[in-house]
């Protein structure tokens, strides 16, 4: 199946049962990115990227989403507080254009844009309040917003399955 933009409501039909689910905080510094449990139940953080060229970043992310079975892409899509489009979604669109082609093959995973607003700001606060130095939460902050932004979608399709979505086979 080819990697293909479609929406969180689409997911559950185009999503093998027990693939897990890569969530994509994409910044203009690094890329965090988080995963899910076979169950897709939770959102855990993975890893951040460091950018450099997109090239490198894209086959790590690839890479990444080969080596655990990745059956969506769930991407941070960084709309303005009032709902619009400005210069920072028009880059993680086009980033994710550009994705599309690397991720080919039979098990291309699906990529769904989900709202990320506020999920950096929420994630600072929750490490602010558990005392986390500067430096921690600078180290930790991008990866665990893209479990925040994971989390979101994981909600949204375990509310679809509640709902009485049927789920393909194995992944």
């Amino acid at each position: 199946m080819e990697a293909a933009i479609i929406t969180i409501d689409q997911l559950p039909a185009r999503l093998p049962r027990h693939c897990r689910l890569m969530g994509v905080d994409l910044g203009t510094k690094t890329i965090g990115l988080a995963l899910s449990d076979i169950e897709r139940r939770i959102g855990t953080p993975l890893e951040t990227i460091r950018r450099t060229k997109f090239q490198a970043d894209a086959a790590r992310l690839a890479k990444l989403a080969a080596e655990h079975k990745i059956g969506a892409l769930v991407v941070g899509l960084p709309l303005n507080m009032d709902g619009s489009e400005g210069p920072r979604v028009q880059s993680t669109r086009a980033f994710v254009r550009n994705l599309l082609p690397i991720l080919r093959g039979d098990t291309a995973p699906a990529i769904v844009y989900w709202d990320e607003r506020l999920s950096t700001a929420a994630v600072i606060r929750s490490l602010i309040e558990q005392n986390a130095s500067r430096a921690r939460r600078a180290e930790v902050v991008d990866r665990m917003a893209a479990a925040y932004i994971l989390q979101g979608a994981l909600d949204r399709l375990a509310s679809l399955a509640a709902a009485g979505e049927e789920q393909p086979t194995d992944c």
